[in-house]
């Protein structure tokens, strides 16, 4: 691995965080991140919700079957988009955008020793019903995932996952 990029080869999903709050500052600084991302046509069609609150986490980790470390984070944040701003208004381009923004707050919180957990919402219909009900989202708003984030409380090892038969060179 090249250590210039340990921050991604060191960017590791964490499910376990102390109780330390996150600041609103590096709160905002992972949401400008978020939103350095490239967005196709310049649309960035992203909106993102913020919880802080105990009530509204742990309202979310149950309706994400996979979200229980909500319960242990001190914040997280709600990824949607706005079909209407998107490319073509193509739900393809919509999400490719939010990803890249996703991508990059998860690199962002672990720059700034931060711990982050992608949780897949879209295309989960029942998930995306308990989020819109949840957060009365206006229509054209689409929940594509949530973020846990807080401080960790475990440091899994950097790694890769590089595997050289992915790889084809100028033809498969």
């Amino acid at each position: 691995m090249n250590h210039k990029l340990d921050y991604i080869f060191s960017r590791r999903s964490i499910r376990k965080y102390s109780k330390k709050e996150v600041s609103h500052t590096l709160l905002t600084d992972l949401l400008e991140a978020g939103m350095a991302a490239p967005s196709a046509v310049a649309r960035d069609p992203w909106h993102f919700i913020v919880l802080r609150e105990r009530e509204n986490l742990d309202k979310l980790a149950t309706i994400l079957p996979h979200g229980k470390m909500l319960h242990q984070s001190t914040a997280a944040f709600v990824v949607c988009g706005d079909i209407n701003r998107a490319h073509d208004k193509k739900e393809s381009y919509m999400l490719q955008d939010l990803s890249a923004a996703v991508e990059n707050i998860l690199l962002a919180a672990n720059t700034l020793d931060l711990g982050a957990c992608w949780l897949g919402v879209h295309p989960r219909q029942e998930r995306m019903d308990g989020i819109i009900k949840m957060f009365n989202l206006p229509e054209g708003i689409i929940p594509m995932c949530a973020i846990a984030i807080g401080w960790p409380a475990e440091k899994p090892e950097a790694r890769t996952r590089f595997r050289s038969e992915c790889v084809h060179i100028e033809q498969w």
